[in-house]
């Protein structure tokens, strides 16, 4: 809060709340008469508004109504020598952000300024948490050794003050892991505010990031902060980071070397106090070979690097991040919690899963919604393109469970159990799964319930893909 109008008709007065704001390092400017100041307001940004209650022509208040009006937002603070009761509640009731009684000491009037800032930050800090950060911080689900290695080194990271770099491919939980270091960091009280370089384009970004003044462009009808600003005292995080134009690049590096910057259309050089942690799914020194980013950003953002593993190579965290979706959307739905059947489990497991972390949540969220909290079969999950990479060994377990004596297809690939000579290589997986289910009843004698068992799916789930195969001739 820097820029602050004085509305008073005694030239005296003015003169004083002018020397006296002066003392506080601030810039002020005085008009005498409402209608002047809202000219003023007009054509400039002001951080605050001080204004006299009786003033002739227009009252303190009036003037409140108007500038609440046509610059919401914009605090203004009344001051009075016949200050009472009823005045104070008046200009509260009209959202006043402060009373003050003449003589206005310095000392006052810093606190009040200090107070109305703190209230203004923390309004904006809301506002913009609100919209972002949806549910709060995430819940991070690990049993792999990989995993629990990476939130020990986060831990570590969290407290010290240096930038931050995680890679890891999309969808791996990048995002998680920064809160996660900004939760365990000394900045935790602070905002945790994030940005995606790749959602916009260089000069909204850079709008973005540092904020602009009024009339910086086309369509820059008021002044506004930016990511930095509203992340002073906590953590920013740049998501993919890799993706930031060059220009951008530049203005980054300075914020990172001397933590101040200007908006953009302004000259006022803004220092913050901000924790960077930045994000990637590119091979940043391949960007930097190419020339696509700057080598001395690289090695500033490369100071305590975290890199995520893709979830094929974290089995341990397969199961267990799809039991932490399937409550959480159960609960988000009212639903009871689902149960994975064996046969789910099994086809979790074998998934290679692209898409990784982002693409299970998927997954066990459609499952969820379209079972109405029954519990999750194979039929419920519904995998993405590519759908036949599943794993043959993965696969086997839909054939026996463990301690029976497996089909005669199951051992046949277990003889084989991977490679082109293994017999479900090549095959549809419908017609292995068909012939799987048609080999169980065969040695159960038809017994439905417990080829069901044996195969780890529930009989309604065996009886309705009976249903189906006859339906299509496929069975008798």
């Amino acid at each position: 809060m820097n820029r602050l109008l004085i509305v008073d008709d005694d030239p005296l007065s003015r003169e004083y709340l002018v020397e006296a704001i002066q003392t506080l390092g601030l810039r002020p400017e005085a008009v005498g008469a409402p209608q002047a100041a809202l000219e003023r307001l007009e054509s400039k940004d002001y951080d605050l508004v001080l204004s006299d209650l009786r003033m002739p022509g227009m009252s303190g208040l009036e003037l409140l109504r108007t500038i609440t009006e046509r610059h919401p937002g914009l605090p203004v603070v009344l001051l009075t020598a016949h200050g009472s009761m009823e005045s104070a509640i008046e200009a509260v009731r009209l959202g006043a952000a402060d009373f003050l009684l003449k003589p206005v000491t310095p000392q006052a009037l810093s606190l009040v300024l200090d107070r109305v800032q703190r209230t203004r930050r923390l309004e904006s800090e809301n506002a913009y948490l609100r919209s972002a950060q949806g549910d709060g911080a995430p819940q991070l689900v690990a049993r792999s050794p990989s995993m629990l290695a990476t939130l020990e080194s986060a831990a570590r990271i969290a407290a010290s003050k240096g930038t931050v770099l995680i890679t890891g491919e999309s969808g791996t939980g990048k995002e998680r892991i920064a809160h996660y270091i900004h939760q365990n960091s000394p900045r935790r009280a602070g905002p945790f505010v994030r940005v995606n370089c790749a959602a916009l384009s260089e000069s909204l970004l850079e709008s973005e990031l540092f904020g602009h003044e009024r009339g910086a462009f086309t369509g820059a009808h008021k002044r506004r902060e930016g990511r930095f600003e509203l992340a002073n005292g906590g953590t920013l995080l740049l998501d993919e980071i890799g993706e930031m134009s060059p220009g951008l690049q530049a203005k980054l590096l300075r914020v990172l070397e001397e933590s101040e910057f200007e908006r953009v259309g302004g000259s006022e050089t803004i220092r913050v106090d901000v924790r960077v942690i930045t994000a990637t799914n590119r091979s940043l020194p391949e960007e930097v070979q190419s020339g696509r980013f700057r080598e001395d950003l690289y090695y500033r953002l490369h100071v305590l690097p975290i890199h995520l593993a893709p979830l094929r190579e974290r089995q341990e965290d397969i199961l267990p991040l799809a039991e932490h979706f399937a409550r959480h959307y159960a609960r988000q739905h009212g639903f009871d919690n689902p149960v994975l059947t064996a046969e789910a489990r099994a086809l979790l497991s074998g998934w290679s899963w692209p898409g990784n972390v982002r693409e299970l949540e998927n997954v066990i969220q459609r499952a969820v919604v379209l079972t109405n909290g029954a519990a999750l079969d194979a039929q419920a999950l519904i995998f993405g393109p590519g759908a036949r990479q599943a794993r043959p060994q993965t696969q086997l377990r839909l054939l026996a469970k463990e301690g029976e004596q497996p089909t005669e297809a199951a051992q046949r690939a277990m003889r084989h159990p991977l490679g082109p000579d293994n017999p479900l290589a090549n095959r549809i997986l419908d017609e292995v799964e068909r012939e799987t289910i048609l080999s169980t009843l065969a040695a159960t004698g038809g017994n439905k319930t417990e080829a069901a068992r044996r195969l780890g799916v529930t009989a309604r789930t065996l009886s309705n893909k009976m249903k189906l195969w006859r339906r299509l001739g496929l069975v008798a």
